[in-house]
């Protein structure tokens, strides 16, 4: 079955308008979900809405609010929400360009396809791939779907375009406030440099391929034995080693060089580290995106 497009439109850079269709990045099928169950009869558990003092409500009498202190809230009825609402625009207009390592990490949220909508749109589409491909750069535009406002970026992936949704600066937490507890010190020097041959003793290009959701697995062989009828019984657990008493760091990095510090660690990896920078700012996606254009000499992945 073909895959259903998330979003259909056009992609713009400047006075050039190409047809595209956006298709979701994400298999949500591969997530395991489960659902709320009566036991005693084995059937799916229903809700009803209810309100305290009052009892079971009915939907119609339902209308959002926004909390501006304890229980007091500004009622706002389905118009006056319908009247802030955005046009849904069916064009992406790339406003901006950046380098590509030069987007925090933390503002990429969902990752998209985009494809040309048919074969009058894939010279313009390869133009705006090669184009962004051969800057490294990536654009920037906000899309417009059901009412709400995103901000995208764009960029070069194989032989098409990924793009990624982005958070706002408002969406995020301010990080010192997490670090204040940090405490200013200067770790040895030999510790750093134990630490810095570990990291490229383990050292190799990303392949998530090498790396298995052992929980997912869990789940699914779990699920298995029950269909079989099959008694599930939990596992001991062992504390980890070193939880109950005080480590001494120096040693242990040097045990770690002398006995566990191979390349060949659990992602089976054995390749040499690679010799050139790593940008800090890299993302899944944006290695990904790097792995066709000439960002793959710095092995920023």
């Amino acid at each position: 079955m073909a895959a259903r497009a998330y979003w259909k439109g056009f992609l713009r850079l400047s006075l050039v308008s190409i047809a595209v269709e956006i298709y979701n990045a994400v298999e949500s099928k591969s997530e395991i979900s489960f659902r709320q169950i009566h036991k005693p009869s084995g059937k799916r558990v229903n809700y009803t809405k209810t309100v305290q003092g009052v009892g079971e409500i009915q939907n119609a009498d339902i209308v959002k609010g926004y909390e501006v202190d304890a229980d007091t809230y500004v009622v706002l009825d389905p118009d006056e929400i319908d009247a802030v609402k955005l046009e849904s625009k069916k064009t992406i207009d790339l406003v901006k360009f950046v380098d590509s390592s030069e987007i925090d990490p933390r503002f990429f949220e969902r990752p998209y396809y985009i494809a040309p909508a048919d074969q009058h749109a894939a010279e313009g589409y390869v133009v705006i791939r090669d184009a962004l491909r051969k800057t490294e750069k990536t654009g920037l535009a906000q899309l417009t779907i059901g009412g709400r406002e995103w901000l995208v970026a764009i960029s070069a992936l194989e032989d098409g375009l990924l793009m990624e949704m982005l958070r706002y600066a408002d969406e995020l937490k301010e990080a010192p406030q997490f670090f204040a507890e940090v405490p200013d010190i200067k770790p040895d020097k030999e510790m750093i440099d134990l630490a810095i041959e570990l990291i490229g003793r383990k050292s190799g290009t990303f392949k998530p391929k090498e790396f298995e959701n052992h929980y997912a697995a869990a789940l699914r062989e779990l699920i298995n034995k029950k269909l079989k009828g099959q008694k599930i019984v939990a596992p001991h657990e062992e504390p980890p080693p070193g939880s109950a008493k005080v480590i001494d760091l120096m040693s242990a990095l040097r045990k770690s060089i002398g006995e566990g510090g191979s390349a060949k660690g659990r992602s089976g990896g054995g390749e040499s580290a690679p010799k050139t920078k790593t940008s800090a700012r890299s993302t899944p996606a944006r290695r990904a995106a790097s792995t066709t254009t000439k960002r793959t000499t710095k092995k920023r992945a």
